[in-house]
């Protein structure tokens, strides 16, 4: 079919997968959206497998707005050493609570922060890559405060987990070479 490539080809059919972000107060439970974002998914699945978040801190939280986290050195400048384009959805919205966006400093620098808001932003709509949603515990989302961590990330779902990182497994690879020379 003419317009579409073979990774759209690859991730249109890929099923949402369900992860538990256990923080210092509490678990979240998350529905990311991989064929809507599938490079995005598939960098945070990938950086979850390698225990990447295991004690990061939520180095930046604004009441009433968002809590941020993913940067290993805790403030807000830090990353995985490389960074990937945005993918941005007509049909996701920063429309409420709970909306999980990747945290940037413009177009094309994602990394591996991330942010889940506490209410609707849709300033942030065409700006913030969406890749997943609350299932559970916004309330947890809600309590949290600057330097609470993230104690582990599991991913429920591994068959669909593994489909992600299968269709986006080019991209993987060059991830983690960039992630293995900086150990």
């Amino acid at each position: 079919m003419a317009g579409f490539s073979a990774a759209a080809d690859s991730t249109a059919g890929l099923k949402d997968v369900n992860i538990v972000i256990s923080t210092t107060k509490g678990d979240i439970e998350l529905a990311l959206y991989p064929s809507k974002a599938p490079v995005t998914v598939a960098n945070f699945l990938n950086l979850i497998n390698r225990g990447y978040y295991k004690g990061i801190t939520f180095h930046r939280v604004i009441p009433d707005f968002m809590i941020q986290g993913g940067d290993p050195t805790g403030t807000g400048m830090g990353g995985p050493g490389y960074s990937f384009e945005d993918e941005f959805s007509p049909a996701l919205k920063h429309d409420g609570p709970g909306v999980l966006s990747m945290a940037n400093a413009g177009p094309g620098t994602n990394g591996s922060q991330f942010f889940i808001t506490h209410v609707a932003t849709p300033h942030l709509d065409g700006r913030h890559t969406i890749f997943g949603k609350v299932l559970k515990g916004q309330n947890i989302v809600n309590s949290i405060v600057r330097g609470d961590k993230i104690k582990d990330i599991r991913i429920l779902d591994k068959n669909a987990a593994a489909a992600v990182l299968k269709a986006e497994a080019a991209r993987v690879a060059q991830w983690n070479k960039t992630l293995d020379a900086a150990k």
